[in-house]
């Protein structure tokens, strides 16, 4: 460390100017490498979208050069293609047309998806001072059950946590005859959020089933 330091002194930087930019670069890395964990890539979506782009300029360039030497086209003539277009909805059965209506639809619901949507992943960040640390929802919604059946006092099987970006639904089915306290168990669900530190923090909603469970 003190040799870079040196360097940067001898090259007329300032050791402090450098540090403080080290520092940034090192923070936009880390939040650059946060964004991966948490989000889901685009990549697939964009390869399938140029891939379409591309395999159709590509067959119109073919059909066009087939057509420009006299030959017959291959698949459909480009100016035949676009007078049935612009003729439709003409000459197509409509259960045809229906299913590629359906089919276009679907397709462009799913890159428009992909574009506007988040596209988070099922994970957490919880709060540290010196690393990065990530936790599947899965792992936070076993810790908050487990809380929950000691709060309850109930089993493993009367208890359901579902975990969301920014929500945590705690469903309990009690044991018949035995009180449960739904302040009780909001109290200590949202003390082992605050423990955890998750970011964001989601909010708690408590669901106490009407009937309960015959205890053994």
């Amino acid at each position: 460390m003190s040799s870079v330091v040196e360097q940067q002194h001898e090259a007329g930087g300032d050791p402090a100017q450098g540090g403080s930019g080290a520092a940034h670069a090192a923070a936009i890395d880390m939040r650059r490498a946060l964004h991966r964990e948490t989000h889901s890539s685009r990549a697939v979506a964009a390869v399938i979208a140029g891939a379409l782009v591309i395999v159709l300029c590509l067959y119109a360039l073919l059909e066009s050069a087939v057509r420009a030497i006299g030959q017959p086209p291959w698949l459909i003539d480009p100016q035949t293609a676009a007078e049935r277009i612009v003729a439709l909805p003409s000459g197509v059965p409509p259960l045809l047309l229906g299913a590629a209506g359906a089919v276009t639809a679907a397709v462009g619901l799913f890159f428009f998806l992909n574009a506007v949507l988040p596209g988070r992943r099922a994970r957490h960040l919880l709060a540290d001072r010196r690393i990065a640390v990530m936790v599947d929802d899965e792992v936070i919604a076993a810790a908050l059950a487990r809380r929950t059946r000691l709060a309850a006092n109930v089993t493993q099987e009367q208890v359901m946590v579902v975990v969301s970006q920014r929500q945590v639904v705690v469903n309990v089915r009690p044991t018949s005859g035995v009180p449960v306290s739904e302040n009780a168990i909001r109290q200590a669900v949202e003390d082992e959020l605050q423990a955890m530190g998750p970011s964001p923090m989601p909010q708690v909603t408590i669901n106490l089933s009407t009937s309960g469970v015959v205890g053994a």
